[in-house]
C-alpha cells in the first residue's frame, strides 16, 4: 500500500474512544435497584466499623506507643 491509500482501521469504532455523548447519558441515569446496593454497601461497611479490635492487635498497638 502507499502511505496516503492507508486508512486508520478502528478510528471511529466504539473501542477507540470516540463514542460521543452516550457514555454520559448511561452513567448519569441511575439503573433500577442501585438503592439497594447503596443501603446493603452501607450495612456492610457500619458492620465492619462495629466489629470489635481483636485482643491481639490492642497488644500489638501498644507496643508500638
Amino acid at each position: 500500500m502507499k502511505g496516503g491509500d492507508r486508512k486508520d482501521v478502528g478510528a471511529n469504532t466504539p473501542d477507540s474512544g470516540v463514542t460521543g455523548n452516550a457514555s454520559r447519558k448511561r452513567r448519569s441515569a441511575p439503573a433500577k435497584g442501585d438503592g439497594n446496593v447503596a443501603n446493603v454497601l452501607r450495612s456492610v461497611y457500619q458492620r465492619a466499623v462495629d466489629e470489635d479490635i481483636p485482643a491481639e492487635m490492642l497488644d500489638l498497638l501498644r507496643k508500638l506507643d
